[in-house]
Protein backbone atom coordinates (compact mmCIF):
# COMPACT_ATOMS: atom_id res chain seq x y z
CA UNK A 1 0.00 0.00 0.00
CA UNK A 2 0.77 3.65 -0.79
CA UNK A 3 2.19 5.71 1.96
CA UNK A 4 -0.42 8.62 1.77
CA UNK A 5 1.93 10.77 3.16
CA UNK A 6 3.31 12.88 0.19
CA UNK A 7 6.85 12.57 -1.00
CA UNK A 8 7.33 16.48 -0.25
CA UNK A 9 7.00 16.27 3.37
CA UNK A 10 8.50 13.48 4.15
CA UNK A 11 12.44 15.01 4.85
CA UNK A 12 10.62 17.38 6.58
CA UNK A 13 9.06 15.17 8.98
CA UNK A 14 11.99 13.13 9.51
CA UNK A 15 13.92 16.29 10.66
CA UNK A 16 11.27 17.54 12.57
CA UNK A 17 11.65 14.16 14.81
CA UNK A 18 15.22 14.44 14.29
CA UNK A 19 14.72 17.46 16.39
CA UNK A 20 12.21 16.17 19.38
CA UNK A 21 14.75 13.62 19.81
CA UNK A 22 17.33 15.98 20.21
CA UNK A 23 14.86 18.26 22.11
CA UNK A 24 13.88 15.67 24.45
CA UNK A 25 17.51 14.86 25.19
CA UNK A 26 18.30 18.19 26.38
CA UNK A 27 15.39 19.48 27.62
CA UNK A 28 14.45 19.64 31.18
CA UNK A 29 12.31 17.06 32.86
CA UNK A 30 9.18 19.24 33.80
CA UNK A 31 9.02 20.71 29.93
CA UNK A 32 7.61 17.34 29.32
CA UNK A 33 6.03 17.34 32.59
CA UNK A 34 2.70 14.54 31.40
CA UNK A 35 -0.64 16.25 33.04
CA UNK A 36 -3.51 14.17 31.84
CA UNK A 37 -6.21 16.68 32.97
CA UNK A 38 -7.06 20.75 34.42
CA UNK A 39 -9.69 21.34 36.10
CA UNK A 40 -10.51 24.82 37.19
CA UNK A 41 -12.70 24.71 40.45
CA UNK A 42 -14.18 27.59 42.66
CA UNK A 43 -14.70 26.97 46.77
CA UNK A 44 -15.63 29.35 49.28
CA UNK A 45 -13.46 30.67 51.33
CA UNK A 46 -13.15 33.50 53.82
CA UNK A 47 -11.58 37.03 54.42
CA UNK A 48 -10.57 37.77 57.88
CA UNK A 49 -8.30 40.84 59.44
CA UNK A 50 -5.41 38.96 60.96
CA UNK A 51 -7.05 39.47 64.51
CA UNK A 52 -9.99 38.21 63.51
CA UNK A 53 -8.25 34.99 62.35
CA UNK A 54 -6.21 35.08 65.71
CA UNK A 55 -9.43 34.90 67.78
CA UNK A 56 -10.92 32.53 66.06
CA UNK A 57 -13.83 34.33 64.32
CA UNK A 58 -15.99 33.14 61.76
CA UNK A 59 -17.82 36.49 60.55
CA UNK A 60 -15.37 37.49 57.80
CA UNK A 61 -16.08 38.73 54.22
CA UNK A 62 -17.14 35.42 52.10
CA UNK A 63 -15.05 35.00 49.03
CA UNK A 64 -15.23 32.41 46.23
CA UNK A 65 -11.87 31.22 45.23
CA UNK A 66 -10.62 29.48 42.08
CA UNK A 67 -7.89 27.11 41.61
CA UNK A 68 -6.59 24.68 38.98
CA UNK A 69 -5.95 20.82 39.47
CA UNK A 70 -3.59 19.31 37.02
CA UNK A 71 -3.82 15.66 37.49
CA UNK A 72 -0.41 14.21 35.83
CA UNK A 73 -1.98 11.06 34.55
CA UNK A 74 -5.04 9.07 33.85
CA UNK A 75 -6.78 6.67 35.44
CA UNK A 76 -8.98 5.81 38.78
CA UNK A 77 -5.99 5.70 40.99
CA UNK A 78 -5.58 8.10 43.97
CA UNK A 79 -3.14 10.37 43.71
CA UNK A 80 -0.93 12.57 45.96
CA UNK A 81 -0.96 16.18 45.42
CA UNK A 82 0.42 19.64 46.33
CA UNK A 83 -1.77 22.73 47.04
CA UNK A 84 0.38 25.75 45.92
CA UNK A 85 0.05 29.63 47.72
CA UNK A 86 1.44 32.12 45.72
CA UNK A 87 3.50 35.73 46.87
CA UNK A 88 2.90 39.24 46.82
CA UNK A 89 2.87 39.19 43.22
CA UNK A 90 0.04 36.99 43.05
CA UNK A 91 0.03 33.60 40.25
CA UNK A 92 3.34 33.64 38.28
CA UNK A 93 5.59 31.95 36.26
CA UNK A 94 7.63 30.76 38.85
CA UNK A 95 4.77 29.02 40.43
CA UNK A 96 3.94 27.11 37.15
CA UNK A 97 7.28 26.17 36.80
CA UNK A 98 7.00 24.52 40.71
CA UNK A 99 3.31 22.91 39.25
CA UNK A 100 5.27 21.59 36.12
CA UNK A 101 8.46 20.31 38.44
CA UNK A 102 5.85 18.34 40.70
CA UNK A 103 3.52 16.71 37.53
CA UNK A 104 6.63 15.23 36.00
CA UNK A 105 6.77 13.65 39.72
CA UNK A 106 3.50 12.03 39.34
CA UNK A 107 2.02 14.30 42.23
CA UNK A 108 -1.25 17.05 41.51
CA UNK A 109 -1.27 19.95 42.05
CA UNK A 110 -3.65 22.60 43.11
CA UNK A 111 -2.47 26.67 42.37
CA UNK A 112 -4.84 28.93 44.36
CA UNK A 113 -5.05 32.40 42.86
CA UNK A 114 -6.14 34.08 46.68
CA UNK A 115 -6.12 37.80 45.00
CA UNK A 116 -8.37 37.94 41.37
CA UNK A 117 -11.74 37.59 43.43
CA UNK A 118 -10.58 39.69 46.53
CA UNK A 119 -10.28 42.71 44.11
CA UNK A 120 -6.50 42.41 44.61
CA UNK A 121 -3.51 42.88 41.97
CA UNK A 122 -0.75 42.47 43.93
CA UNK A 123 0.30 43.36 47.63
CA UNK A 124 4.22 44.90 46.97
CA UNK A 125 3.78 48.31 47.80
CA UNK A 126 0.64 47.90 50.29
CA UNK A 127 1.13 44.68 52.36
CA UNK A 128 -1.86 46.13 54.16
CA UNK A 129 -4.64 45.45 51.33
CA UNK A 130 -4.97 41.31 52.88
CA UNK A 131 -4.03 40.11 56.13
CA UNK A 132 -0.85 37.81 56.84
CA UNK A 133 -3.02 34.75 57.71
CA UNK A 134 -5.71 35.29 55.46
CA UNK A 135 -4.60 32.67 53.00
CA UNK A 136 -4.12 30.26 55.41
CA UNK A 137 -8.10 30.23 55.57
CA UNK A 138 -7.65 29.15 51.40
CA UNK A 139 -5.51 26.69 52.26
CA UNK A 140 -7.38 24.94 54.76
CA UNK A 141 -10.91 24.97 51.68
CA UNK A 142 -8.35 24.06 49.12
CA UNK A 143 -7.51 20.53 51.76
CA UNK A 144 -11.65 19.98 52.34
CA UNK A 145 -12.01 20.38 48.13
CA UNK A 146 -9.13 17.93 47.29
CA UNK A 147 -10.04 15.76 50.30
CA UNK A 148 -12.96 15.02 48.63
CA UNK A 149 -12.02 14.74 44.98
CA UNK A 150 -11.92 11.29 43.52
CA UNK A 151 -8.63 11.00 42.13
CA UNK A 152 -7.02 12.68 45.45
CA UNK A 153 -5.86 10.45 48.90
CA UNK A 154 -6.84 12.94 51.11
CA UNK A 155 -4.18 11.46 53.47
CA UNK A 156 -1.44 12.65 51.28
CA UNK A 157 -1.87 16.63 50.31
CA UNK A 158 0.87 18.68 51.10
CA UNK A 159 1.11 22.38 51.45
CA UNK A 160 3.75 24.78 49.58
CA UNK A 161 3.96 28.63 49.60
CA UNK A 162 6.47 31.17 48.78
CA UNK A 163 6.83 34.29 50.22
CA UNK A 164 3.73 35.69 51.12
CA UNK A 165 2.63 32.62 50.81
CA UNK A 166 5.49 30.57 52.69
CA UNK A 167 3.92 32.34 55.82
CA UNK A 168 0.69 30.78 55.65
CA UNK A 169 2.50 27.39 54.38
CA UNK A 170 4.06 27.62 57.72
CA UNK A 171 1.73 28.30 60.20
CA UNK A 172 -0.75 26.10 58.66
CA UNK A 173 1.16 23.70 60.53
CA UNK A 174 -0.15 25.22 64.28
CA UNK A 175 -2.49 23.01 66.30
CA UNK A 176 -4.16 26.15 67.45
CA UNK A 177 -4.98 27.58 64.01
CA UNK A 178 -6.47 23.88 63.17
CA UNK A 179 -8.36 23.90 65.70
CA UNK A 180 -9.96 27.44 64.87
CA UNK A 181 -10.27 27.12 60.94
CA UNK A 182 -9.61 23.39 59.27
CA UNK A 183 -11.97 20.68 59.39
CA UNK A 184 -11.55 18.20 62.06
CA UNK A 185 -9.74 15.06 61.01
CA UNK A 186 -8.36 16.74 57.53
CA UNK A 187 -4.66 18.23 57.91
CA UNK A 188 -1.54 18.52 55.68
CA UNK A 189 1.01 15.75 55.44
CA UNK A 190 3.38 18.31 54.76
CA UNK A 191 4.19 21.93 54.78
CA UNK A 192 7.11 23.14 52.39
CA UNK A 193 7.43 27.23 52.85
CA UNK A 194 9.60 28.86 50.46
CA UNK A 195 11.56 32.14 51.74
CA UNK A 196 8.85 32.71 54.41
CA UNK A 197 8.47 35.50 56.94
CA UNK A 198 9.38 34.15 60.14
CA UNK A 199 9.18 37.56 62.16
CA UNK A 200 6.31 37.03 63.88
CA UNK A 201 6.10 35.03 67.55
CA UNK A 202 2.39 33.31 67.98
CA UNK A 203 0.92 32.30 70.80
CA UNK A 204 1.44 28.89 71.38
CA UNK A 205 3.84 28.85 68.33
CA UNK A 206 5.61 26.02 69.09
CA UNK A 207 2.43 23.49 68.96
CA UNK A 208 2.55 22.44 65.47
CA UNK A 209 0.89 19.39 64.18
CA UNK A 210 3.18 16.26 63.81
CA UNK A 211 3.94 16.28 60.18
CA UNK A 212 6.96 17.28 59.00
CA UNK A 213 7.57 20.81 58.10
CA UNK A 214 10.94 21.67 55.52
CA UNK A 215 11.82 25.50 55.35
CA UNK A 216 14.01 26.63 51.93
CA UNK A 217 15.54 30.17 52.27
CA UNK A 218 18.12 32.10 50.78
CA UNK A 219 21.19 32.95 53.20
CA UNK A 220 20.98 36.51 51.36
CA UNK A 221 17.77 37.35 51.13
CA UNK A 222 16.79 40.63 51.92
CA UNK A 223 13.24 40.56 52.04
CA UNK A 224 12.66 38.16 54.49
CA UNK A 225 15.52 37.76 56.16
CA UNK A 226 16.20 34.26 57.04
CA UNK A 227 17.39 35.18 60.61
CA UNK A 228 14.40 34.86 62.01
CA UNK A 229 13.31 31.30 60.23
CA UNK A 230 16.45 30.18 62.20
CA UNK A 231 15.54 31.44 65.68
CA UNK A 232 11.73 29.80 65.20
CA UNK A 233 13.12 26.71 63.69
CA UNK A 234 15.91 25.66 66.82
CA UNK A 235 12.52 26.15 68.89
CA UNK A 236 10.41 23.63 67.64
CA UNK A 237 13.30 21.64 66.92
CA UNK A 238 14.38 22.13 70.53
CA UNK A 239 10.43 21.09 70.95
CA UNK A 240 11.10 17.78 69.43
CA UNK A 241 9.28 18.69 66.18
CA UNK A 242 10.04 16.97 62.93
CA UNK A 243 11.26 20.53 61.57
CA UNK A 244 14.31 21.45 58.97
CA UNK A 245 15.35 24.60 57.50
CA UNK A 246 17.27 23.97 54.31
CA UNK A 247 19.61 27.00 53.33
CA UNK A 248 21.02 28.27 49.97
CA UNK A 249 24.52 30.22 50.67
CA UNK A 250 24.58 33.21 48.62
CA UNK A 251 20.73 32.80 47.53
CA UNK A 252 18.30 36.27 47.82
CA UNK A 253 14.33 36.05 47.78
CA UNK A 254 12.49 34.39 44.89
CA UNK A 255 15.75 32.61 43.93
CA UNK A 256 14.41 29.54 42.22
CA UNK A 257 12.32 31.73 39.27
CA UNK A 258 14.55 31.81 36.28
CA UNK A 259 12.68 34.92 34.96
CA UNK A 260 14.52 36.61 37.28
CA UNK A 261 18.43 36.10 35.84
CA UNK A 262 18.53 40.08 35.97
CA UNK A 263 17.85 41.19 39.82
CA UNK A 264 15.03 43.27 40.08
CA UNK A 265 15.28 46.31 43.05
CA UNK A 266 11.74 46.93 44.27
CA UNK A 267 12.07 50.35 45.27
CA UNK A 268 8.55 50.63 46.57
CA UNK A 269 8.06 47.55 47.90
CA UNK A 270 7.08 47.05 51.95
CA UNK A 271 9.20 44.35 53.89
CA UNK A 272 9.32 44.22 57.92
CA UNK A 273 12.42 42.36 58.03
CA UNK A 274 13.67 44.50 60.37
CA UNK A 275 10.39 44.34 62.81
CA UNK A 276 10.09 41.95 65.74
CA UNK A 277 6.03 41.46 66.27
CA UNK A 278 4.02 39.14 68.43
CA UNK A 279 0.13 38.22 69.39
CA UNK A 280 -0.85 40.06 71.88
CA UNK A 281 -3.37 38.26 73.85
CA UNK A 282 -6.66 39.98 72.35
CA UNK A 283 -5.08 38.82 68.79
CA UNK A 284 -3.25 42.26 68.06
CA UNK A 285 -0.47 41.84 66.57
CA UNK A 286 2.36 44.24 68.68
CA UNK A 287 5.43 46.13 67.56
CA UNK A 288 7.69 44.40 70.51
CA UNK A 289 10.26 47.12 70.30
CA UNK A 290 7.14 49.58 71.05
CA UNK A 291 4.58 47.36 72.67
CA UNK A 292 1.90 49.03 70.57
CA UNK A 293 0.08 47.04 67.43
CA UNK A 294 1.71 46.71 64.71
CA UNK A 295 1.31 49.05 61.60
CA UNK A 296 2.62 49.63 58.33
CA UNK A 297 3.62 52.87 59.22
CA UNK A 298 5.90 51.75 61.68
CA UNK A 299 9.89 52.57 61.56
CA UNK A 300 10.96 49.47 60.97
CA UNK A 301 9.46 48.99 57.82
CA UNK A 302 11.25 49.79 55.02
CA UNK A 303 11.18 49.37 51.07
CA UNK A 304 13.10 48.12 48.10
CA UNK A 305 14.39 44.79 48.32
CA UNK A 306 15.76 42.64 45.70
CA UNK A 307 14.67 39.72 44.32
CA UNK A 308 16.71 37.60 41.86
CA UNK A 309 16.94 33.77 40.53
CA UNK A 310 20.04 31.88 41.35
CA UNK A 311 20.96 28.95 39.65
CA UNK A 312 22.63 26.94 41.57
CA UNK A 313 20.43 27.63 44.72
CA UNK A 314 17.62 26.15 42.62
CA UNK A 315 18.42 23.31 41.45
CA UNK A 316 19.86 22.20 44.78
CA UNK A 317 16.25 23.39 46.06
CA UNK A 318 14.12 21.62 43.17
CA UNK A 319 16.51 18.63 44.13
CA UNK A 320 15.30 18.89 47.60
CA UNK A 321 11.92 18.85 47.15
CA UNK A 322 11.46 15.59 45.01
CA UNK A 323 13.57 13.76 47.76
CA UNK A 324 11.14 15.06 50.49
CA UNK A 325 8.19 15.14 47.92
CA UNK A 326 9.29 11.14 46.81
CA UNK A 327 9.70 9.91 50.80
CA UNK A 328 6.28 11.86 52.57
CA UNK A 329 4.08 11.57 49.59
CA UNK A 330 5.14 8.28 47.78
CA UNK A 331 3.60 9.07 44.28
Amino acid sequence: MLNPLPLLFRPALSLACLGICILACIAPASVFAQVARMEIHTFPSMTLSDQEFLTGSKDGKAVTLAGELRLPRAGSDRLAAVVILHGSGGINGGITDWAQDLNAMGVATFVIDSFTARGITNTFNDQAQLGRLAMTIDAYRALDLLARHPRIDPARIALMGFSRGGQPALYASLKRFQKMHSTAGLEFAAYMPFYAACGTSYLEDEGVAGKPIRLFHGVADDYAPIAACRSYTARLQAAGKDVVLTEYAGAGHVFDWQALKKPVKLEKAQRTGQCVLAEAQDGVIINAKTKQAFSYADPCVDLGPTIAYDEKASNEARRDVKNFVTAVLKP
